[in-house]
């Protein structure tokens, strides 16, 4: 039975909630504990809400991911949503504060598939969402399973990372596990620092998967045995792999970028939510400025905690500092350290 809150309800702001370490939230039912995960980093998937069906012509869902582990979830997240024949989405709503990550979105443009990038540092227990309206077309039979997955390249553990729920017999499908992926080559192994290099990855059970070029997404979409994509910019010889939910598989082989890659602009700081904090460390702290991607944050020059940075937001943990009194804190990415600000260490 699918219980249909209000629509009404899409409209409000989206947000990140903390849960009990090991628990998964489906939207729906209950928290409950789950099977401690072997991998330090974990994330689930699952999803929920008012699938269309019987008298119901329309609908909206979430799918959400869940993490737990020994340590903070890092690195980017993908999360994939497909949907069957004769429903569609127009795209997703997603908008946390503060906005200390990076998520892109792409849809498809039959608007049954969406890719979603999640780029962000979480604890374990914290949980996200997204919504998603859902349209039928006339005439077609609303049956079929909506899939979601997820994967992180940090996150061992294939459990957990797909959701299935068949709109024909209004039920949530067993639990599976994706096969683990191998990679077997690339067509292009050289290209501009800049970006912008076409590249098809080949293998198996690449489906559902994201493709790293020097640890970064790199634009497109996998079927089961390739994935093309755009590499974004680096320099180097660059590690290839791709993540998906069954595991994540090295290509044989690099990515070599030729020449510089352009400089990102500097970063820059402009306030802080809090500007002092026990000596002792710990105190939260939301960083506001611009050109903060990918940053890390230092106080005093010591590096905080629980860094996770968007491009306009980061927040971060306090570290111990040697004494009471002002210190410098900075940002910095590869654009360079931005100008410091006062934090203020209290007795």
């Amino acid at each position: 039975m699918i219980t249909r809150p209000a629509k009404a309800g899409l409209a409000a702001a989206l947000s990140v909630t903390t849960l009990a370490t090991g628990a998964v939230l489906a939207t729906g039912a209950t928290a409950t504990a789950a099977t401690p995960s072997p991998s330090a980093q974990h994330v689930t998937v699952s999803q929920g809400g008012n699938y269309p069906g019987g008298f119901f012509t329309t609908g909206n869902m979430s799918v959400d991911w869940t993490t737990s582990g020994t340590a903070d979830l890092t690195g980017p997240t993908h999360i994939t949503l497909d949907l069957p024949p004769g429903v569609t989405t127009d795209g997703v709503m997603f908008f946390p504060t503060p906005q200390d990550y990076v998520f892109t979105s792409t849809l498809s443009p039959d608007h049954r598939h969406v890719e979603v990038v999640f780029t962000a540092t979480r604890a374990p227990g914290s949980y996200n969402f997204m919504k998603l309206n859902l349209a039928t077309t006339p005439g077609v039979p609303i049956v079929g399973a909506i899939t979601a997955t997820v994967s992180n390249p940090n996150d061992t553990d294939p459990t957990g990372h797909v959701s299935g729920y068949d709109l024909g017999s209004k039920s949530y499908l067993p639990a599976t596990v994706q096969a683990a992926p191998a990679v077997t080559g690339l067509d292009t192994t050289t290209g501009p620092a800049a970006g912008g290099t076409a590249v098809t990855v080949s293998g198996s059970d690449l489906a559902n998967g994201m493709v790293l070029v020097g640890g970064l997404p790199a634009p497109g979409r996998c079927t089961d045995t390739s994935c093309t994509v755009t590499t974004p910019t680096g320099s180097g010889n660059a590690p290839v792999s791709v993540a998906t939910p069954g595991g994540t598989a090295a290509a044989p082989a690099t990515f070599d970028y030729t020449g510089t890659p352009p400089t990102p602009a500097a970063p820059a700081v402009s306030t802080l939510d809090t500007t002092s904090g026990p000596v002792t460390g710990g105190t939260r702290v939301t960083v506001s400025g611009s050109n903060l991607t990918y940053g890390t944050v230092a106080f005093g020059g010591v590096p905080a905690t629980h860094v996770s940075c968007g491009a306009t937001f980061c927040t971060a943990t306090a570290p111990a500092g040697a004494q009471p009194g002002p210190v410098d804190l900075t940002v910095t990415t590869a654009g360079g350290t931005s100008a410091p600000v006062t934090y203020t260490y209290t007795a």
